[in-house]
């Protein structure tokens, strides 16, 4: 019997083998056929399955599947409230009627429409911007917020490890939910496969509800790889708002070794900004939990606020479910509308063809464009793949940084001082079209201004790369550029 089944896996082997040609053949039909890509993504996948035959299909099958782009999340209970304000606002802008406190906004009405239309997200202007760029005043704001928390506290994070951070923050959790605290945990499944089952349990036990964004599938298996839930939202009372780079991991508060200190960006809004983040959060529960929170009410009511913001705030939000990718649009609109400056902050830098040519564009027009990336990888091949487009911006005669004090995990975009586009998405591919993300379009010199000063205190911890330097680099990181470029519209 074991020699007969020898034998078949023999000649199966050997069939293989024979039609190996024919199979890649036929994989490369199934990738350029029956899905509907971009040609450059089409041809990174085709240089794998060519170099990496079999194996790169198997790749293609974990990493490649072009999700069905149909709305996930659905909020008819509240569609019409919503609906009801966007073509408000949009008619106050077409009549003139909406006024921004600082004359030098009113060039960014158009952004606003266009966040109105695609994302129906309506412009609120009494926030409160509070900015964290240290990991440990990030988390002691949170918990203070989370200690006076009344009615609910609504958590998601990409990532979450079960360490002293995740652990203190548990016990606010727990302590809140036995006071009569409504408490939520979304995660992520990828972000947080270090958890355990038991940890999770033991949260549900102490009265707090869990949800899971695509779990993995026989255990630990995961399968979808790509379409992960990437988005960091906290929201308290629907009073407080909490969005940005920081996962929860001792590596936020900059204790891991390999990484050092670790410098993000996260800000806290109190204002009506905070219900989008709301809203946003419940649209991403109600899909994993399958429910429906938009039936309760009080999860939407409108509290007071202690502090009397005046920070005109959009929240935008894209994954690939979206007909359009929202966030990208809203960065490349912003590129194409700055008249001083750009200053931008990302852990990952693979812009597609349309960023990268009007970054370029307004180098070479006199605009002070700016890029900073952190000085090592935590993803090798990323890394060397935004290095590789780094170069292009020097050449076109933007001034760029490589973040020497630690790790450059911030994700922002500040304009001529005046309009900041921050939150969970880097600048590349893999943010624009393949992950969940949510992003605030803040229209504020005096937030704005807060933000580009933190840049220029980074700039005192970095490295200007130069032209020269540049060119000087060896001849293996110029070979890692290269093979990393060619799969940067796959990473």
């Amino acid at each position: 019997m074991l020699q007969i089944a020898g034998d078949g896996i023999g000649i199966a082997y050997e069939w293989i083998l024979d039609h190996f040609f024919l199979i890649n053949i036929v994989f490369s039909l199934l990738i350029i056929f029956f899905q509907r890509r971009n040609p450059t993504t089409v041809w990174a996948w085709l240089l794998l399955l060519y170099f990496i035959p079999i194996l790169g299909f198997v790749l293609y099958l974990i990493l490649g599947q072009n999700f069905h782009k149909n709305r996930m999340f659905k909020m008819k209970e509240i569609e019409g409230e919503i609906k009801y304000a966007v073509r408000r606002q949009e008619e106050s802008i077409y009549r003139k009627k909406l006024r921004l406190r600082d004359p030098e906004l009113e060039r960014f009405k158009g952004l606003i429409l266009y966040n109105l239309n695609e994302v129906e997200s309506v412009l609120t202007d009494n926030n409160d911007i509070r900015i964290y760029t240290d990991g440990k005043e990030k988390f002691q704001a949170l918990l203070a917020e989370m200690e006076h928390a009344r009615n609910y506290i609504h958590v998601q994070y990409y990532i979450i490890r079960n360490d002293e951070l995740w652990q203190e923050i548990e016990k606010v959790l727990i302590r809140k939910a036995r006071q009569g605290v409504e408490v939520r945990v979304l995660f992520d499944s990828m972000g947080c496969r270090g958890m355990h089952n038991s940890d999770w349990v033991r949260l549900e036990k102490a009265g707090i509800e869990v949800a899971e964004f695509f779990p993995a599938v026989l255990g630990k298996l995961q399968l979808r790889v790509n379409y992960r839930n990437h988005r960091k939202i906290v929201v308290i009372d629907g009073r407080i708002g909490f969005v940005g780079g920081f996962n929860i991991g001792r590596e936020y508060l900059g204790k891991d070794k390999k990484f050092g200190y670790w410098r993000d960006t996260h800000i806290c809004i109190e204002g009506s900004a905070v219900t989008s983040l709301a809203v946003r959060f419940v649209l991403d529960w109600n899909y994993a939990a399958k429910e429906n929170l938009f039936l309760e009410d009080r999860l939407f009511e409108i509290p007071n606020y202690v502090r009397n913001g005046h920070d005109p705030v959009q929240i935008i939000s894209s994954g690939p479910d979206s007909s359009s990718q929202e966030i990208r649009n809203n960065y490349l609109r912003l590129i194409h509308m700055a008249k001083k400056s750009i200053y931008i902050q990302t852990p990952y830098f693979i812009p597609d063809d349309n960023i990268r040519d009007a970054l370029m564009i307004a180098a070479k027009s006199g605009i002070d464009v700016r890029i900073m990336i952190p000085c090592k990888p935590d993803h090798p091949f990323v890394y060397w793949a935004t290095y590789s487009y780094l170069g292009e911006m020097i050449e076109a005669g933007a001034r760029c940084y490589t973040y020497d004090h630690g790790f450059l995990h911030a994700k922002c975009m500040c304009v001529d001082g005046l309009v900041t586009c921050m939150g969970t998405a880097n600048m590349d591919i893999r943010s624009f079209s393949l992950n969940f993300e949510v992003n605030a379009v803040i229209y504020s010199a005096r937030t704005t201004e807060k933000l580009v000063e933190a840049f220029e205190n980074d700039i005192t911890k970095s490295t200007l790369v130069t032209r020269k330097k540049y060119e000087q680099r060896n001849y293996i990181v110029r070979i890692k550029e290269q093979f990393c470029r060619l799969l940067s519209p796959v990473l």
